[in-house]
């Protein structure tokens, strides 16, 4: 070999090394990019959730990957064993047991730094007592309002109908028909009903007035109406129930609702769906609309021409919600309490 071609050699055994670890180097920084711009909302580790007690002691099962079998929601673990609590990434407490005594926070147990605490309720503010004692213990809310750092809503909006018309069925014997189990004279709902059935005949089922309908029978009874009325129990922020989603979605019925603002419904309920109490001077008024609706088919039937572009989901099972943290586990607060909650809930 001449001289020339060893030296040649030799820097060729000089850079190879430098060249392997160039490489190897571009390998890790692109791995750690890669990571960086995988999905927000897929956690990177596993996340164990404990359930403190099933809200109204419905109870579902929790054996197996249930977020990944049911929802493809990976890392994700349910447990309503409560012996696993130091074990526990988040801990979920529904109101309803905690202020009714009929379930206890575990404040006796050492709770470890890195556990999170998620205050869980689906009723309006009206309906969550005692607020107080439940400050500065709380990391996270869940609830059906758009701001809560976990939203659960009773149904959503999504894109993609099936591109026709739906058609309504026809020959309905009912005009409009209401079910209500808890009804109180001093609601705001119960005084347009009053009023409202001067002018128009209503189809009233429920424990109410003894005309109970069992889950078989609600949707199509409700079916049988050409409209619904989808009055909430109280108007809140963003509490729209499964009055408006199942109830009138679900069964074929135009909605009429009585709930949060205008712009609200139309910001969450699919566009031109519903009629809104709050648009009409007078029930007598809403009442010779609905009237001039239910002889029209062209002004009845655009009311259901968001089928075309748009569908909904509803949320019945609590698992399904359940699953919804660790969707958003990655993008959560990991240092917030709420120290004063009732603010937070009446706000």
């Amino acid at each position: 070999m001449t001289t020339s071609g060893s030296r040649a050699f030799l820097l060729l055994l000089l850079l190879l090394p430098v060249s392997f670890l160039s490489h190897l180097l571009y390998y890790f920084l692109d791995q750690k990019l890669y990571q960086q711009k995988s999905h927000p909302d897929v956690p990177q580790r596993n996340i164990s959730i404990l359930l403190w007690h099933w809200p109204f002691g419905r109870s579902f099962r929790l054996n197996g990957d249930k977020c990944f079998e049911l929802y493809n929601i990976s890392r994700c673990f349910l447990t309503n064993n409560k012996s696993t609590f130091a074990a526990a990434d988040v801990v979920v407490f529904h109101h309803h047991e905690i202020v009714r005594g009929l379930s206890s926070l575990p404040l006796h147990q050492v709770r470890p730094a890195s556990q999170h605490w998620v205050w869980l309720s689906l009723e309006p503010p009206v309906n969550n007592a005692n607020l107080t004692q439940l400050n500065s213990l709380f990391n996270w809310t869940m609830s059906y309002r758009r701001d809560a750092d976990i939203p659960i809503p009773y149904g959503k909006t999504l894109l993609g109908g099936d591109g026709l018309v739906f058609q309504a069925a026809q020959n309905r014997s009912c005009f409009v028909s209401w079910v209500v189990s808890k009804y109180q004279p001093q609601q705001a709902r119960a005084s347009v009903y009053r009023s409202l059935k001067e002018h128009i005949p209503i189809d009233v089922y429920g424990k109410w007035n003894n005309k109970p309908l069992s889950n078989k029978k609600l949707l199509p009874t409700i079916a049988n109406c050409l409209f619904y009325l989808s009055f909430e129990n109280s108007q809140a922020k963003d509490y729209i129930s499964e009055k408006l989603w199942r109830n009138a979605f679900q069964a074929g019925a135009v909605p009429v609702v009585l709930g949060p603002s205008r712009s609200t419904y139309e910001a969450l309920a699919p566009p031109g769906s519903f009629i809104h109490v709050a648009d009409f001077k007078s029930t007598e008024d809403l009442a010779a609309y609905l009237k001039h609706v239910a002889t029209d088919k062209q002004a009845y039937e655009k009311y259901f021409q968001w089928h075309r572009t748009h569908r909904i989901k509803t949320y019945t099972d609590w698992r399904e919600r359940l699953c919804q943290i660790c969707v958003k586990y990655p993008s959560l607060p990991a240092h917030q309490v709420y120290q004063d909650l009732e603010s937070w809930v009446i706000s």
